[in-house]
């Protein structure tokens, strides 16, 4: 039996990607017009997780948040308890997970729905003991690898006061605070394909 089976994820059509404008690596132009086409109440849709994972002809949008205090950023390596094999025992900076339909409800949907994900995925992986500012910086794309052809990340860049911050799960351990250019040089090998183009981006925003 599959690991995830019942598991229904949020997807949306690579056509849809394509109509947005299809692009390699992290997208930060006009970024809140291709988010907006992609929560569209009609634009995405749930669909058995096992089946996402092996059909490029679909995208299951992650929420990736990236929490940065001051010139730091918080990185963890991803343990043996997280969803995703393909990603254990690598440097991650993006805390963030499928949306499922639990995420609908209450009567959500469309953006209401993702944001409520969010919401609740960065609850379920840290304790939080600092007030924070959350906006969206980007969107993420990698062809070249099989995680990276059937996932799409919306990135949120949160801004903390202070690093009063702890994990909840044992999917995320060895928490820890690395500056832009310590993750952009002797960290980067070690970081997960994702981490490695939103270094970049961070590098480039100082």
């Amino acid at each position: 039996m599959s690991k995830y089976a019942g598991e229904e994820v949020l997807v949306v059509k690579r056509a849809l990607l394509e109509e947005i404008g299809m692009f390699e690596g992290l997208r930060a132009d006009g970024v809140d017009d291709a988010v907006a086409a992609l929560l569209e109440d009609d634009a995405h849709f749930f669909m058995d997780r096992a089946q996402a994972e092996e059909d490029p002809s679909h995208k299951q949008i992650i929420p990736y948040c990236i929490f940065k205090c001051g010139e730091k950023v918080l990185h963890y390596t991803r343990g043996k308890a997280g969803g995703e094999n393909r990603l254990h025992a690598k440097l991650s900076i993006g805390v963030g997970g499928h949306i499922n339909p639990i995420d609908m409800l209450d009567g959500r949907k469309g953006a209401a729905a993702y944001y409520s994900a969010v919401q609740r995925e960065i609850d379920e992986e840290l304790e939080i003991l600092c007030d924070y500012e959350m906006r969206i910086v980007g969107l993420l794309n990698d062809e070249s690898n099989p995680v990276g052809e059937v996932h799409l990340g919306v990135v949120h860049l949160v801004e903390l006061e202070s690093e009063e911050v702890s994990s909840r799960e044992d999917a995320l351990t060895d928490l820890s605070w690395a500056t832009i250019e310590e993750l952009n040089e002797e960290l980067s090998e070690r970081l997960e394909t994702w981490s490695q183009l939103c270094a970049g981006w961070l590098a480039g925003q100082n």
